[in-house]
């Protein structure tokens, strides 16, 4: 699972970077990505 997230988070990160254009949806996109990483350390 470890090895997962820290595959996961890099490229949801990048991908939240590119995909956003405002400061509401950058937080939008980090809310998910840690949503996202908390679920796979489970």
């Amino acid at each position: 699972m470890r090895k997962i997230a820290q595959i996961l988070f890099p490229l949801v990160a990048l991908f939240a970077i590119s995909a956003c254009n405002t400061i509401e949806g950058v937080g939008e996109d980090l809310e998910s990505v840690g949503k996202t990483v908390s679920r796979e350390a489970k």
